[in-house]
């Protein structure tokens, strides 16, 4: 399946991408976090300029009510209320010549705007 890998069934369900699951990976090698418990939490924020943005931070481990799950050898923390908006989200990472970045893939999604980290759901 050309790297890509789903996660189970934990109350959401994205794709990270083999590209995007290894520079996760860089970065938590890069942070003083302990590997055996350190994560990336994936969330969806209020705001932007359409009404919802995405978040993505390294962090030590998951807080208590975090869903977590293994997605592309990735630990993934994600809160209940950003859940609901990440079924089915790729998560990819692009370099270009106007740089480089993680990008999102919303399926899900009613409009976005043209940064393609805002989206209206």
């Amino acid at each position: 399946m050309s790297g890509v890998e789903q996660a189970p069934t934990t109350g959401f369900s994205l794709v990270l991408t083999g590209r995007a699951a290894e520079e996760v990976q860089k970065f938590i090698s890069q942070e003083q976090v302990p590997v055996e418990s350190a994560g990336l939490r994936v969330s969806v924020l209020p705001g932007g300029c359409s009404g919802f943005k995405y978040s993505l931070n390294i962090e030590e481990r998951p807080l208590e009510d975090d869903m977590v799950s293994e997605v592309n050898g990735v630990r993934v923390f994600v809160d209940g209320f950003s859940a609901q908006y990440l079924t089915g989200v790729t998560i990819d990472y692009v370099s270009s010549m106007q740089g480089s970045g993680f990008t999102f893939s919303n399926p899900n999604a009613t409009g976005g705007c043209g940064c393609g980290s805002s989206f209206t759901a």
